[in-house]
């Protein structure tokens, strides 16, 4: 069986639950029927967790088991989360929320604030850099532009690892990072920075996420109705996620369980950001009654990639190490990857634009070649030497592309060209859907033949191109398509951010590289002082420059070209050495001595509740139903009950009264409210259910296994008709 990672553009929408499923191989399969309890899915590079994840969503959601207003499926980028919103429409599964973190949150804040808070919420800067530098002045302090950068970047490093200005220089300290001033001095440029955001009233994106935080800490009612709102979560990337990412996920799930997390801890590269693989390596630890699913089924890359990208992770050390996933190539064999030593930088560019040429001469396309650095610095080199050969190329993370202004323009004219078209006389001889989209952008700067050499003209030559190539797809896959079609495909594509291919090898470093693949990719400047780069000491830093150069690998499915330059200028001195990370794995070297264990295969592990209970599996695949007549149950609160809401009720009101008196008491203690405890809900459950063994109270939903340790004695106890001990939980 085989899973694609990437299919036809306009696919047809499934025609029933059971049809999501078809085509998934048995891990993903796994991963898209376990609906319920805490599930963590280990997902290797190319094993299709995006595929996984959201069939998942989509199964759920046609099955009726899962609202899709009540679903919450958290992404690290606008670009992934658009991505997920367009999977999730092809599958039928609309009406479910797709965001980033902060995109969650700021929608969240919003529309609490003036509840919470009141008054009109602050404005939020886009970029802060600006407001450092003010507050640098405002103590007499000069930051030159890259020192202005790296204060920025301490300080969202401190607000997403809920780091005071007081405390910045102990834990910058303890976390080994290299402040670009003395830590006291940052830390009263942090002091400087807070209070000029609050005399000018306005916010930035760090604290979007603090002050969501804070009202849900703060404001119980409210937390609730987040919760009552949203009962279904899953987080993609869950190895990126920080501190306070974790926190405010904590403050969304309340007391449930109801959570999926896809991540690789291999794929682990945004640490300097606050990122941790913490989380998803203690998964287990927070959870121990979660499923976790393996994916090591490699769909993108051939045996030969693989088998260079294992060989990296084979060499590692520390933690991550010891958690890789060992990939398995699901494609033919391919060309071996080819190793090309240059004597200059230039040099290398050059080297590589010829390759580039040859491969777009023999009919790769353009679009599916990428160059991959590891520092922006090295960009400029390859955009000379690609525009010197002729060749088209993009910037990745470069403007988005619906906000291109040659976009937008081309946007207005396919409106008016669909609303008036019959008055046209453009489109007199425009017999199909692409004529029709050409005729248009024709008088839009769109040419049958691309301009000469590289700059603006050639960028919006490339935009209106990708157009014209969307249009085409979309009339083989729907031939009866009309320009009115095509411009309502673009609004989509465009409030779900999924933009359509631009013809060109695509420019990135190896972090803006993360989460996409192309047939051929050239991973160059691969010498020791860049990969790993100089500033780079310990070993946790060391491991991560060789996780960075891993993801850099995986992004290749065919053909893999690896180079490094002896010296940085023509006529330099020869000093540089190929990175040591490829020691061992070009030919012709050994490998460095590192962790070197096999890592772990793909499958399904199945978690335990204390005391080495086994958890039941809440992997329900046919809508839940009224144990009493039968209904579908689509209500969380029904669900927990397993009936209706107007259903006979079989509860032991006397059972569920000294529960509430217990939940009393213990709630007092902690200092808690009541509902922390637990739920009204769950506690009718358990009456209803009376149950006699730590598996019976396990299968209740809303025990979730951290309350079923602190709590299950007395529970267990008080349903038994004892006294319980009364002893406080460690929770």
């Amino acid at each position: 069986m085989t899973a694609a990672t990437h299919s036809t553009l306009f696919p047809r929408v499934p025609e029933s639950p059971d049809a999501v499923l078809e085509g998934l191989d048995p891990e993903q399969r796994e991963v898209a029927t376990a609906l319920h309890g805490p599930v963590c899915v280990l997902a290797g590079a190319g094993t299709g967790k995006t595929r996984a994840i959201t069939h998942r969503i989509a199964y759920g959601v046609r099955a009726g088991i899962l609202q899709p207003s009540s679903v919450l499926a958290v992404t690290f980028t606008a670009r992934a989360a658009g991505e997920m919103r367009g999977r999730l429409r092809q599958l039928g599964a609309q009406g479910v929320q797709a965001r980033t973190f902060h995109s969650a949150a700021l929608r969240q804040l919003q529309y609490f604030w003036p509840k919470a808070i009141g008054g009109s919420m602050p404005r939020l800067v886009d970029r802060k850099i600006q407001l450092v530098a003010d507050a640098a002045a405002s103590l007499g302090t000069r930051l030159d532009r890259n020192e202005l950068r790296d204060v920025t970047a301490e300080i969202e490093w401190s607000k997403v690892t809920q780091t005071v200005p007081a405390d910045y220089p102990y834990a910058a300290a303890k976390a080994g990072r290299e402040a670009p001033r003395d830590p006291a001095e940052i830390a009263h440029l942090y002091a400087a920075y807070e209070d000029l955001k609050r005399d000018r009233a306005v916010i930035d994106f760090e604290d979007v996420l603090l002050l969501t935080v804070a009202v849900l800490q703060d404001r119980h009612d409210i937390a609730e109705q987040v919760r009552a709102q949203y009962q279904h979560f899953v987080v993609d990337e869950y190895q990126d996620v920080s501190p306070l990412q974790q926190r405010l996920l904590d403050l969304w799930l309340g007391d449930r369980d109801n959570l999926c997390v896809v991540g690789d801890a291999s794929q682990t590269i945004y640490s300097f950001t606050g990122a941790t693989p913490d989380h998803l390596l203690d998964f287990r630890v927070r959870h121990p009654g979660a499923t976790v699913v393996k994916l090591v089924r490699d769909y993108r890359s051939t045996p030969q990639v693989v088998r260079l990208a294992n060989g990296l992770l084979a060499q590692a050390k520390g933690r991550a190490a010891g958690h890789r996933l060992e990939l398995v190539s699901q494609r033919p064999p391919g060309p071996e990857p080819v190793y090309t030593e240059y004597t200059d930088e230039p040099a290398e560019a050059e080297g590589a634009a010829r390759r580039i040429r040859e491969l777009i001469d023999a009919g790769v396309p353009a679009a599916e070649i990428a160059v991959l650095f590891r520092t922006n610095s090295q960009s400029e080199t390859y955009e000379q030497a690609l525009a010197d050969a002729g060749v088209p190329y993009q910037l990745r993370g470069a403007e988005r592309f619906f906000d291109r202004p040659e976009v937008r323009k081309a946007g207005v004219a396919l409106r008016g060209a669909a609303r008036f078209g019959g008055n046209d006389s453009l489109l007199d001889d425009a017999v199909d859907l692409p004529s029709q989209v050409r005729a248009v952008l024709s008088g839009e700067g769109w040419t049958t033949e691309p301009p000469a050499g590289s700059g603006a003209v050639r960028e919006r030559w490339e935009s209106l191109a990708a157009l014209v190539g969307l249009a085409h797809d979309l009339a083989a896959a729907r031939p009866t398509a009309t320009l009115a079609d095509f411009v309502a495909e673009l609004d989509e594509r465009a409030n779900a951010q999924h933009a359509p291919t631009v013809q060109g090898v695509t420019l990135a470093s190896l972090h803006a590289a993360k989460g996409l693949e192309w047939d051929v990719v050239f991973l160059v400047g691969v010498a020791e002082g860049m990969m790993p780069i100089t500033y780079a000491r310990t070993d946790e830093q060391i491991e991560e420059e060789r996780r960075l150069l891993y993801v850099g690998v995986t992004r290749a499915r065919e053909r893999l070209h690896v180079s490094w330059a002896l010296s940085r200028s023509p006529g330099g001195r020869p000093n540089r050495r190929p990175s040591r990370f490829l020691d061992g794995l070009r030919p012709g070297t050994t490998p460095t001595v590192g962790h070197t264990g096999a890592g772990t295969g793909g499958g399904v592990e199945r978690g335990f509740t204390a005391g080495a209970v086994a958890a039941p599996r809440r992997t329900q695949r046919t809508p839940a139903r009224c144990r009493v007549c039968g209904r579908t149950l689509t209500d969380a609160g029904e669900m927990k009950l397993m009936r209706c809401a107007d259903c006979p009720s079989d509860m032991d009101e006397g059972l569920y009264e000294r529960l509430r008196e217990w939940r009393a008491v213990q709630a007092e203690r902690s200092g808690q409210p009541d509902f922390c405890v637990f739920t009204d809900r769950t506690l009718m459950a358990i009456a209803e259910a009376c149950p006699e063994t730590s598996a019976e109270l396990a299968r209740i939903p809303g025990v979730l296994s951290r309350k079923l340790r602190t709590y299950g004695a007395d529970v267990l106890a008080i349903c038994a008709g004892q006294e319980p001990d009364g002893v406080d939980g460690d929770d």
